[in-house]
This record gives structure tokens, sequence and C-alpha cells, in this order.
């Protein structure tokens, strides 16, 4: 008689895929702000998102005729790609562990993939080079913050949908301005939100995110942030994580393959206003 002792790995894939969609969504700060656009089989790996200049309307005269203006589109390509990793499950560490197989290999992926595709959004904050504020020797500061809303706003760039991006380690130095080093003497909400939860909140009415998922530039203590709109930067979809498995007798374990096809750009530079930031605790 054939007795079986734990679920095969097959089994298994589509809580392990489950698990890692929801960990890279949750872990993936820039996927929920920027530009989605969804890729379906037979579409090309490319997506090209088409820009047209700002028009300005004119006082026109009772009877006269109106002078046409051409409009011509400029456009923004996104090329797709593929990132994955690998993983190898023995099957003794699969027999003596089955009930946390799914939750680990499947957070593994998640994060890894999370991490990969905000590390390829926020590497493109450097490209807003219409927008500059600092140059990497001064620490974040909430007035930056309204300076680059204000310069975002003054080129008519929409309110809704901005967003405010920084590391961990200048975010540091943006809650101590905002705190006086963390003395908090005004008592406002803002500063007793930051000390109370650790986060700054709303910030000139833009939402401000942490990530460490922005690279240095080179130098420690360097980072580059950005406050942007949703239509600055663009995200192509065309898989989300796909999960297959392939069985390795002699090794006695089970080979897992991850992989997503994406792809990132910049669709309107002048959406987005560089902070550049050197942190005072690194």
């Amino acid at each position: 008689m054939t007795i079986s002792t734990t679920t095969t790995l097959n089994d298994l894939l589509p809580s392990i895929v489950a698990e890692a969609m929801f960990v890279a969504q949750e872990r993936s700060i820039m996927r929920n702000l920027v530009k989605t656009y969804n890729l379906g089989p037979q579409q090309g790996k490319t997506v090209t998102v088409p820009i047209y200049p700002v028009s300005t309307a004119y006082s026109l005269s009772e009877g006269g005729d109106i002078t046409g203006n051409a409009i011509s589109t400029s456009g923004a390509t996104l090329t797709v790609a593929e990132v994955g990793l690998m993983a190898t499950v023995t099957d003794l560490s699969r027999v003596s562990s089955a009930s946390n197989v799914v939750a680990d290999v499947g957070r593994l992926f998640g994060e890894a993939i999370a991490t990969k595709m905000d590390k390829d959004l926020t590497a493109l904050f450097a490209s807003f080079t219409t927008n500059t504020i600092g140059d990497h020797t001064t620490a974040l500061s909430a007035a930056q913050v309204f300076q680059a809303v204000s310069k975002l706003r003054a080129l008519g760039v929409p309110g809704a949908d901005l967003a405010c991006v920084v590391h961990p380690s200048i975010a540091y130095d943006l809650k101590a301005n905002l705190t006086n080093t963390f003395a908090n003497p005004n008592a406002g909400i803002m500063q007793n939100e930051a000390l109370a939860t650790g986060y700054v909140g709303m910030l000139a009415g833009v939402p401000v995110f942490e990530t460490a998922n922005i690279d240095d530039t080179g130098t420690a203590g360097d980072y580059t942030g950005a406050v942007f709109h949703r239509d600055a930067l663009g995200l192509a979809m065309m898989r989300d994580i796909q999960i297959e498995t392939q069985r390795d007798a002699s090794l006695r374990a089970d080979e897992i393959v991850g992989s997503a096809m994406y792809g990132v750009g910049v669709i309107y530079e002048q959406y987005g206003c560089t902070l550049e930031n050197d942190s005072s605790i690194v």
C-alpha cells in the first residue's frame, strides 16, 4: 500500500502564485502610483503612449474665421522584458516543513519581483530634468516638498494623483524638520502624527511614501526621490507573476521558477520633480 505524507508541489502551485502576487502587490509602492498599461497576447512587446502638446485658445471676433492650429504628437515607448528568479526546494525540506513551503516560496518570489519592479521605476526619478530641487548636499525639508509641488502646479500639472516618494533615510530628515528634531514644540496635528506613527502622511496635499527600493547615487547617503503625477511614469504589464516547476530527480528536489513580463518608462517628464538630497544619518 502506498501512503502519501505530503502534498505534491504541483498541487501547491496555485497557492504559491496567489501568495507571491499578494506579497508583490502589497510590497510594491510604485506600482500603484504610476500609469499602468496592460498588454494582451499577440499585441507585441512595446506600447507607444501618444503625448499631445498643450493647445492655446484665442479670443475671436464676430464673423471672423478661426485659424487652424496644427497638432503634432510625440510618443513614449515602453518595452516589455522578462524578470525572474529560481529557487530549489529539496524533498527533505518540503516534507519536513510542508505547512510553510507555500508561504515561504510565495513570499520570496513576491518580494523579489516587487523589489525589482520598484527599483526599475524609482531609477527613473533622475529623468525628471525639467524640475529639480537640491544637489545631494542638503537634507530634505518640508519647504522643499512644497517647492516641488509649486513647480509642478505652475506647469499646469493636476493637483490630484500627485505623490512624493523618498528613501527612509531621507524621510528621517523630513520628519526631523517637521518636528524640530523630534521636540515637537508646536504640538500640531502633523507633528503629532509623525511622532506617534513614524509616518508623515500628507504634506502640501500630497501623500508621502517611504521605500528602501531607491538605490543611492553611488555616494552613501545620497538618494534621488521625487514628487510626481501618476501620468509621469508608465508601467506596461504583459504578464504578472508566473511560476513553473521542474523535477530534478538526481538532486531529489524541485526547481521553482518565477517570472514576470513588464516594462517601465517616462511618459511626461515635466510631470515630475526630482528631490536630490543627502541623508544626515548615513
